[in-house]
């Protein structure tokens, strides 16, 4: 079973042209594998979730009445809670072969375990290690997360929080302690407020390498998949 995609749609490939190459881990969002991998979410982030709404994710072939990338995920998710030490020696290896495979093209590697989910993974063990970044030390890992109180991070794992319909007074508090902020929008402004501070935001789809924004502003996302139609104020209509 694989579990990184790497560089396999198309904001991650928008990396490769700054020298990044991008693996990526897609579980099956919310409870939908019978594991719940987003315990901060919200009605309109689940029903927006690009992990199942969205790409190869979201077609439903005719006759078919499953979707063999939904499976895959399901499938990912449950061999990650039912068989850790197995799922972690199979994505230390996969992350080795990502290292090799940027090598070769003359590209650094970089990994987002969360492609659809929000595990705290500062906090699994793995191999003696305290977590999987600490055996990577020369590797930057990424990603969004809805958990604000998220601290003590490895040097080497940044953290971009997300904001929902719901969860403003927290998003707030995260952009106090030093996170960006990321929020979806229908159009994209140039500045959003949050709590009492009028924030500059930048264009988050330029590439999925959140790394690399400047400290201090809020990362705008342009409504995809199912979020174009969305109604219950996950998706921002303006500043």
């Amino acid at each position: 079973m694989k579990l990184l995609s790497v560089s396999a749609d198309a904001k991650t490939i928008k990396g490769e042209k700054l020298g990044y190459l991008t693996g990526v881990m897609y579980f099956a969002p919310a409870d939908l594998s019978g594991y719940e991998v987003c315990p901060m979410r919200s009605a309109g982030c689940s029903a927006a979730c690009l992990g199942w709404n969205a790409g190869r994710a979201n077609i439903i072939k005719r006759g078919d009445i499953t979707n063999t990338i939904r499976d895959s995920r399901a499938a990912k998710t449950q061999w990650y809670f039912e068989d850790r030490a197995a799922f972690m020696v199979a994505l230390i290896k996969e992350i080795e072969a990502l290292v090799r495979k940027a090598k070769r093209q003359g590209l650094t590697p970089v990994v987002r375990l969360n492609g659809s989910s929000d595990i705290p993974w500062e906090r699994v063990p793995v191999n003696g290690a305290d977590n999987i970044m600490a055996l990577f030390p020369a590797i930057t890992f990424y990603d969004y997360t809805k958990r604000h109180n998220r601290r003590e991070l490895p040097h080497n794992y940044s953290l971009t929080y997300s904001l929902a319909e719901d969860n403003d007074a927290r998003a707030a508090k995260a952009y106090r302690n030093g996170m960006n902020v990321a929020a979806v929008f229908f159009d994209v402004p140039a500045t959003f407020r949050l709590g009492d501070t009028l924030v500059p935001v930048i264009d988050g789809d330029a590439s999925d390498l959140r790394f690399r924004d400047p400290n201090g502003v809020v990362v705008g996302l342009k409504a995809k998949g199912d979020a174009k139609k969305d109604a219950s104020g996950f998706v921002r209509a303006n500043a």
